[in-house]
This record gives structure tokens, C-alpha cells and sequence, in this order.
């Protein structure tokens, strides 16, 4: 893949990585303080009553979710750094360059 691709790429994981962690991240903030202060931990529903659940539980399914954000970042912020770190245009060849740093071409060495 091209370098801009990396760019893109590490760009639009970081993005989605913060974007599901802001959707979907905030039912896990309350389970560490309801199994701190209270030892019992709750599943709350929109149209029925909050269901008792293992504390436990509910906090390996916190730990698993931030996980799997923070790996979502990681790999973003290591296609950016790639793309950021690639060659660009560096890697272009002499013959392919125009302008003023590369080589001369007059019009009797085109019809050869």
C-alpha cells in the first residue's frame, strides 16, 4: 500500500476507535463504582427492571471492551506512523522526475 493509504487508513481507525468508545463506552463506567461502593452490580434496561449480575462478570466485559478500543487505536496510530514515516517521494526514479532537479531532456533526445 501506498504511504497516503497508511496515512488514511491510521487516521480512520483512530477516529472509529473514539467514536465507538464514546457510543458504546459509557454503560461500562458505572460497573467499577457499583462494585466498589455497593458489591452488588445491576443490568438496567429501558423497559424493565434492572437485573442483578455478577460484578465480575460486568467488569471482564468492561475490561474486554476497552481492549478491544485500545487495540483499534494501536493498530491506527501504527498505520499512521507508517504512513507518516514512508518514502513519499523519495523513491522516484531519475527518468520519471521533471522539473528543475531532474534530468534535461531536449527535443532531439525525445525522437530518438
Amino acid at each position: 500500500m501506498s504511504d497516503t493509504r497508511f496515512t488514511l487508513l491510521g487516521i480512520a481507525l483512530i477516529f472509529s476507535g473514539f467514536i465507538i468508545l464514546g457510543i458504546f463506552g459509557t454503560q461500562y463506567f458505572v460497573s467499577p463504582i457499583e462494585a466498589e461502593e455497593f458489591e452488588e452490580c445491576f443490568e438496567y434496561y429501558e423497559d424493565s427492571e434492572p437485573i442483578k449480575v455478577d460484578c465480575n462478570v460486568k467488569l471482564q466485559q468492561k475490561f474486554l471492551f476497552f481492549s478491544v478500543i485500545i487495540i483499534i487505536i494501536c493498530i491506527g496510530i501504527i498505520a499512521l506512523l507508517k504512513g507518516v514515516k514512508g518514502s513519499w517521494d523519495q523513491d522516484v526514479k531519475p527518468e520519471d522526475m521533471v522539473g528543475p532537479g531532474g534530468p534535461s531532456k531536449s527535443n532531439s533526445d525525445k525522437l530518438d
